[in-house]
């Protein structure tokens, strides 16, 4: 019988091992898929969900998230207004959950929709917008024009639309020193 009782305790001692190999195994994919997720493949199971941005400058935009591209988010908030906030401007984000979508399952349309391509769509709406910056100055403007990084707006009083005569200044504002545009709904 000792040698039944010994077989059997070397046998739990191995099944023991696999189990631990397996669980190491699938903690090491768990690793290895987590760092293939961008942030993007972190939002977009958020579409929906009320979110918190930290943002460059120590600002925060808080909003339910309608949709997200490669490099933005759009918020829809409470007082009626859109937040277009660009991704590289935020350095923190709450309220986002355990839920990860598939990383590389954006259909290639989205996908190839970045900032650039949505500020053009603003740009043709000819909407007044507030636009925060990452210097932590506010402008009330109009895009005139987008270029590949950058951004050319027409500066006037909160809420007039861009006419010739309420134009105060024109700016080329870059891409990158955008944190988020506002828009009425």
């Amino acid at each position: 019988m000792r040698w039944e009782s010994m077989f059997a305790d070397l046998e739990a001692q191995a099944d023991a091992l696999e189990v631990a190999e397996r669980a190491g195994e699938v903690d090491e994919r768990v690793r290895a898929e987590l760092g293939t997720l961008t942030l993007l493949d972190r939002l977009r199971p958020a579409i929906g969900s009320p979110v918190r941005l930290r943002t460059a400058g120590g600002g925060v935009v808080v909003g339910t998230v309608s949709r997200a591209g490669p490099d933005w988010v759009l918020l829809d908030q409470d007082n009626g207004r859109e937040a277009l906030v660009r991704l590289g401007a935020v350095t923190a984000i709450g309220g986002l959950g355990r839920l990860t979508a598939a990383p590389d399952s954006l259909d290639p349309v989205t996908a190839r929709l970045g900032l650039w391509f949505v500020l053009r769509r603003i740009a043709r709406d000819r909407s007044p917008l507030t636009v925060r910056l990452t210097d932590g100055s506010t402008l009330h403007a109009t895009v005139d024009r987008v270029g590949a990084d950058f951004v050319e707006a027409a500066v006037h009083a909160p809420g007039e639309q861009r006419r010739a005569r309420a134009v105060r200044e024109e700016l080329l504002i870059p891409m990158a020193a955008l944190i988020a545009v506002y828009r009425e709904v």
